[in-house]
């Protein structure tokens, strides 16, 4: 593990291994780095991987006050770092930072894209309205384990009964207390709603990836593809959100290696 230092002067903890062209991973949800280890080992026989942790997760500092800017300033230092350029893949609500920086005009060369959870209208039930400032009051409260609750209740829709499983598992304090990074997730979502306009004005070559299990996911899929001027769909049928390494990482390496 080491360190590169952001445009203000945070340090974004970031872990690289392999050779080859450079891949930067990006994860969603309240996680570390480490959740995206197996599928950077994988990525690794073939690629220079970089896997970070984004602000307010595992080792890189919580810089205050938190802006959504500075994510791509984050992920352009990672960038520079790997050579100037790099392909990106973006799981679940990284892929939300991923399509974002490659409409600002990051150095991106191809983006890999992982059920990028963007809500269309009739698909399932929205997000509350005042998600994003749930999220915020909780944090200020530090609530972690009602920001946790909220995010699968209404965000992932997971049903209450299982959630209250889940609280009651010896687990549960410790994801809890990765959570207060989900109020940064809630500013990068927004309303959740497809951004059309983003997405058309990304010339690059992408692949969306989807597992055909969760329905609204799957239109989503179809829509940023349908969107982007250059896309590629792949389906890898029966893979839940939390996406199987093994089945994954074939797809983005063909897409990624191909001379697209």
């Amino acid at each position: 593990m080491t360190f590169v230092t952001s445009q203000d002067g945070t340090h974004i903890a970031y872990d690289s291994i392999g050779s080859g062209p450079a891949v930067i991973v990006i994860g969603g949800g309240p996680v570390d780095r480490s959740a995206e280890s197996p599928l950077a080992a994988l990525l690794a026989e073939h690629f220079t991987v970089y896997s970070y942790d984004r602000r307010g997760r595992g080792e890189t500092v919580d810089t205050a006050p938190y802006s959504v800017d500075r994510e791509f300033d984050d992920l352009q230092a990672l960038i520079t770092e790997a050579g100037g350029s790099a392909m990106v893949y973006g799981t679940s609500g990284g892929g939300m930072i991923a399509i974002q920086a490659a409409a600002r005009g990051l150095p991106i060369t191809k983006l890999a894209l992982w059920e990028v959870p963007y809500i269309l209208p009739g698909t399932r039930e929205p997000v509350p309205a005042d998600y994003r400032d749930q999220q915020h009051a909780l944090r200020a409260q530090g609530r972690f384990g009602d920001m946790m609750e909220l995010f699968m209740l209404k965000a992932v829709l997971m049903p209450a009964e299982f959630v209250e499983g889940m609280k009651a598992a010896p687990f549960w304090e410790a994801m809890a207390a990765g959570a207060s990074c989900l109020a940064y997730d809630a500013d990068v979502a927004a309303n959740f709603a497809l951004p059309s306009e983003t997405l058309k004005s990304i010339t690059i070559p992408a692949v969306v990836i989807d597992g055909a299990t969760t329905p609204w996911i799957t239109a989503a899929a179809e829509a940023i593809a349908d969107a982007l001027p250059d896309a590629h769909r792949t389906t890898l049928h029966g893979q839940p959100h939390n996406v199987d390494a093994a089945a994954i990482a074939p797809a983005v390496t063909d897409f990624f290696g191909a001379n697209r």
